[in-house]
């Protein structure tokens, strides 16, 4: 059962039942506030001289303009 895709809903319902309906929530709340690195929600100023809100706009754009889709 272990690796399946009715293992993994049987193991979600069960984490559900003990801890509660909003237990991923809040383990990923958990791993969201333990991060330290910034990321692109960052709201300070790196090496670049940009935000990383700004970071993100501005390689997302570069993305944007060599996509393959037309």
């Amino acid at each position: 059962m272990a690796g399946t895709i009715s293992g993994g809903k049987q193991a979600a319902a069960t984490n559900k039942q003990k801890y509660g309906k909003d237990f991923y929530s809040k383990i990923g709340k958990l791993g969201g506030s333990n991060g330290r690195t910034g990321g692109f929600g960052s709201d300070k100023v790196g090496k670049d001289g940009m935000t990383g809100k700004q970071r993100a706009s501005y390689y997302g754009a570069i993305g944007g303009r060599n996509s393959q889709r037309k």
